[in-house]
């Protein structure tokens, strides 16, 4: 009898993998003539019976989510909800298929900010000029255990970048950092000495960093907003853990 179910599920098995290359081969032969320039990198069902995820790349907004049903027949853009699980699907998605290797970031053109014993970590592309930022600099100094590397990204008020650069040439970057992101102080420094905040603007235009604060975990998970005190806490302890598991 066990080796009976065996074969059972196994056929199963292979009968939904037949299907669900079926519906992905008929998704794809009905949506690519009508997405232009877009490329179709992947087909995958969705917790919803019926409803496909279809992820699309285009060269000026990179990686994107849509819907279709299991024909190619219909279209729908926006964001899926479990609403038992009070969670956005889409954003969940978007967050993984977006993912950074921390280890990838050049760190070394970023300011470090201790607190703490530092065993927590987080990457951050900020714009001291950024009301958001401003806001979430003051949740991050709440926060105790942390490793923070900002990436200074000077995009708000681009003729203030020396602001930016001075923080840099300062004997005591994070203390200048701090300073101006959350008092409005210029650093006192001159902006002078080599710099790499047009390197930051290269790499946050090669990352498609589009809003400030983005949020990059140790898990390579992105954030694009600033977060709340308990919010953030609970989101650098699980980074911390899945960083910590074999892939």
């Amino acid at each position: 009898m066990p080796r009976l179910l065996h074969r059972i599920a196994l056929a199963a098995a292979l009968l939904f993998a037949g299907a669900a290359a079926a519906n992905e081969a008929a998704i794809r032969k009905a949506l690519e003539p009508k997405l232009g320039s877009a490329k179709i990198e992947g087909v995958q069902p969705t917790p919803m019976p019926g409803l496909w995820e279809v992820r699309v790349r285009t060269a000026a907004d990179g990686v994107q989510l849509i819907y279709t049903d299991t024909n190619g027949g219909y279209l729908i853009q926006g964001n899926l909800h479990d609403l038992r699980a009070n969670r956005n699907l889409t954003e969940d998605r978007m967050r993984r298929l977006n993912a950074i290797k921390i280890e990838s970031l050049p760190l070394d053109q970023a300011v470090k900010i201790q607190r703490g014993d530092g065993r927590r970590t987080l990457v951050m592309f900020s714009d001291p000029y950024c009301p958001y930022c401003q806001q979430f600099e003051q949740t991050l100094l709440k926060v105790d255990d942390i490793t923070v590397y900002v990436f200074m990204f000077p995009v708000i008020r681009p003729q203030n970048a020396d602001h930016s650069k001075a923080v840099w040439c300062s004997p005591d970057r994070a203390k200048a950092w701090l300073e101006l992101a959350i008092q409005h102080k210029r650093p006192a420094a001159a902006a002078t000495c080599d710099n790499p905040v047009e390197k930051n603007l290269e790499l946050g235009r090669a990352l498609r960093i589009n809003s400030t604060p983005t949020l990059i975990f140790s898990s390579g998970e992105r954030v694009s907003g600033g977060m709340s005190g308990p919010d953030l806490a609970k989101a650098l302890d699980e980074s911390a853990k899945s960083a910590k598991k074999p892939q």
